[in-house]
């Protein structure tokens, strides 16, 4: 064989192997230099708040920038999960910590027995209190020895759990945020919080047990309200949801109802018809179209995606 036969050889063989060489070992978002595959959990509920099962991939609809997406994927499957646990361990928790953490645990019992789960505490500051496990025995253990205390870095806590859950093994990632009050500590802002959680794969569900559920008006109604918006704005933004109950007493409750949630997702996925790769915010729109028997229904998924950048790819 000719030396000229034998490079052009190697060169058509470097050819084909280069692209898979290149991507990301990503199953969420798989990015090729062309092509990307964009997963979204959906969560479809009913008038109560229930999940809806027996949907089928002909019920959605995609809209990425008001055009129509063409579904590639579709599943509706109980798959394990990363799950961080971020709760509120403020001076003000002190009297609500005990029921907090019997929901935290409840809510770990109720999910994927291959989920794996972190806890992330926060009072003056964020700390990583448990790592990623699947033994009941290591949370109940991480829960029960905290003294709760200080004020509410409630952003520092929800920047570093988002951080944290990125080195989670599981495609499917949700956080669980519990807090009874304004932030008043962080060092990072809400816009920087709410931009990472923008870049990721999470899904965020909050419960806020907050003084305006038993107080109207004044100085804690204003307040709570201001972190009503927050928790409202974190579990919009990445397609989760946020809960408000009337006292600590309910939190069990909304723990297994998220659990159930989590474990109901429906996945679908697309490659997006616009393949600029110029890494521009996409807004996504989930529609559904159930069959007439059925009620209506609420639909809760991401709010978007940063496309990729193609300097970005080509370094890689």
């Amino acid at each position: 064989m000719s030396h000229i036969t034998t490079r052009v050889l190697a060169l058509a063989i470097f050819s084909i192997i280069l692209p898979r060489a290149i991507h990301p070992q990503d199953k969420d978002f798989t990015v090729n230099v062309d092509v990307q595959l964009v997963q979204l959990p959906v969560s479809v509920l009913d008038k109560d708040g229930h999940p809806v099962s027996g949907l089928e991939k002909d019920h959605f609809q995609i809209f990425e920038d008001g055009v129509q997406q063409k579904i590639s994927l579709f599943k509706h499957e109980d798959i394990p999960v990363s799950v961080g646990l971020v709760i509120d361990n403020s001076g003000s928790m002190r009297n609500k910590r005990e029921q907090v953490n019997s929901a935290a645990l409840s809510f770990a019992r109720e999910s994927n027995r291959e989920d794996e789960t972190f806890i992330v505490n926060f009072d003056d500051t964020a700390y990583l209190e448990q790592e990623f496990t699947s033994n009941i025995t290591d949370l109940v253990a991480a829960l029960n020895h905290l003294d709760s205390r200080g004020q509410t870095a409630l952003y520092d806590a929800v920047y570093l759990s988002a951080d944290h859950l990125n080195h989670g093994k599981k495609d499917k990632k949700a956080l669980l945020l519990i807090s009874d009050g304004e932030d008043n500590k962080s060092k990072l802002s809400r816009d920087k919080v709410l931009a990472k959680l923008r870049e990721s794969k999470i899904t965020v569900y909050a419960i806020g047990l907050l003084e305006e559920n038993h107080v109207r008006g004044g100085l804690f109604g204003r307040s709570s309200s201001k972190a009503r918006e927050v928790l409202d704005k974190f579990a919009e933004t990445t397609g989760g949801r946020a809960y408000f109950p009337q006292s600590v007493e309910g939190v069990g409750a909304l723990c297994r109802r998220i659990a159930h949630d989590i474990r109901n997702h429906y996945t679908l996925g697309y490659t997006p018809s616009n393949r600029t790769l110029d890494g521009s915010w996409r807004k996504i729109t989930v529609r559904v179209n159930p069959p007439r028997a059925m009620p209506k229904m609420t639909v809760r998924t991401k709010e978007g995606y940063y496309a990729p950048k193609a300097e970005a790819i080509s370094k890689q």
